[in-house]
Formats: C-alpha cells, sequence, structure tokens
C-alpha cells in the first residue's frame, strides 16, 4: 500500500519517500530538510505510529501528519490524535480524500501546535487534562482546569469575567460572572499561593491575565 500511495503522489507530481519501520521515519523526520506532511500508519514494526508522532512533537518537529490505519476504533482515533496527529483516516480508503486531506495538511504548513502547554514552569496536558508548576502535579477541578487551560493558550492576554464564563460555562448552566472571582482564586490557591509566586494578574476594570512567565 505504501509503494502505491507513493506512486500515486509522484503522478500528482509530489515527490514522496518511504520508511519501513517506525525508527526509520522517526530518523527521515529528524535528519532530513522538514517535509511538507507525512503520512503516518499506526502499525508500523518497530515503534509504532502513536510513539514516532509522540517524538516528533517532542522535538519540536511540527511536520503536518495524516494517520491512515485500519484502527477505527474511537480510543484509538483519541489516542492518536493527541499523540500530535493533525487528521486520521481510517483504512479502506477512496485515494481521492486521502490526497485532499493531504493538501489541505500541506496548506495548513508547519505550525507549531505542542501536545502540551507550557508557560514558564507551568505544565498542562490537555490529553490527560493534568497539570504541574515544575515537578509537582497540581489536582485540579474540572472548572479549576478549563480556567486554568484558557489561561496558557494565551498567556499575557487580558480576559474579562464574561470572557472566562463563556471558556469555562455552557449557556444552559446560567452561571453569573461573580462566580469567576471564586475560581480563579481557587486556581491561584493551587498554582501560585503553595510555591511563593503571583502568576495570574488582576487588571482592575479589566479582567484577568496569566504572565508570560508564570510568575518565574
Amino acid at each position: 500500500m505504501a509503494r502505491l500511495i507513493r506512486q500515486g503522489l509522484r503522478s500528482e507530481g509530489i515527490a514522496a519517500d518511504v520508511a519501513g519501520k517506525g525508527e526509520e521515519a522517526l530518523e527521515m523526520a529528524t535528519t532530513t530538510p522538514p517535509y511538507d506532511a507525512m503520512i503516518l500508519d499506526l502499525m508500523l514494526p518497530g515503534i509504532d505510529g502513536f510513539e514516532v508522532c509522540r517524538r516528533l512533537r517532542e522535538q519540536e518537529i511540527w511536520t503536518p501528519v495524516l494517520i491512515l490505519t485500519a484502527r477505527d476504533a474511537i480510543p484509538d482515533r483519541v489516542k492518536g490524535l493527541d499523540s500530535g496527529g493533525d487528521d486520521y483516516l481510517v483504512k479502506p480508503f477512496a485515494y481521492e480524500e486521502l490526497l485532499a486531506r493531504l493538501r489541505a495538511l500541506m496548506r495548513r504548513g508547519p505550525l507549531e501546535r505542542p501536545t502540551q502547554l507550557e508557560v514558564g514552569d507551568l505544565k498542562l496536558d490537555p490529553a490527560t487534562r493534568r497539570a504541574w508548576r515544575g515537578d509537582r502535579e497540581i489536582e485540579l477541578s474540572a472548572k479549576e482546569y478549563a480556567i486554568l487551560e484558557t489561561f496558557m493558550r494565551r498567556p499575557g492576554v487580558v480576559f474579562t469575567r464574561d470572557e472566562l464564563l463563556r471558556h469555562a460555562w455552557d449557556y444552559e448552566h446560567g452561571a453569573r460572572s461573580n462566580v469567576v472571582d471564586s475560581y480563579v482564586r481557587l486556581v491561584r490557591n493551587k498554582i501560585d499561593r503553595p510555591f511563593g509566586v503571583e502568576s495570574i494578574e488582576t487588571l482592575r476594570g479589566a479582567g484577568y491575565r496569566l504572565r508570560e512567565d508564570a510568575g518565574r
């Protein structure tokens, strides 16, 4: 199948290389000029596609990755995307769709989109919904996590109470903006005060923001 896909891509004027093992794929992706996109099978000999994708993102290689696999279970799809994949296509597939998805990824380019969020020594893993300051894990409720994630996706940006409310609560909940103050205080009690830092700033009359150095 890899040879057929390469043949089809070359007929479209797209240069394509094939790696036979996970280790080979990783080596090619990290030692050559960056590829415009990658088609990655999960069931590779050696290290599997999940691990290849995860290691690429750890090394800050942001080449768009299209996962192509026979594994169609929802947990596999979730794991593939959370490992750093940009798109997921299940076999059997139409070649025309594969080509269209690949073109879309190539138009997007190698944008930086790490699988974990890091601001200063704060780290957040959206896949597992876990948070750390340095090496110490921080236990957060669902709403506390939503507030912190909002801040960490845009450090230095001022969020009004209404904006934080829209990010962390749905419309049916009926929460009022003053509840945001309570949750910001709870987040501060967990990510700042035990560590003797002040990372979430209050701007009177404007809202809140996370310092770009996370208080360090």
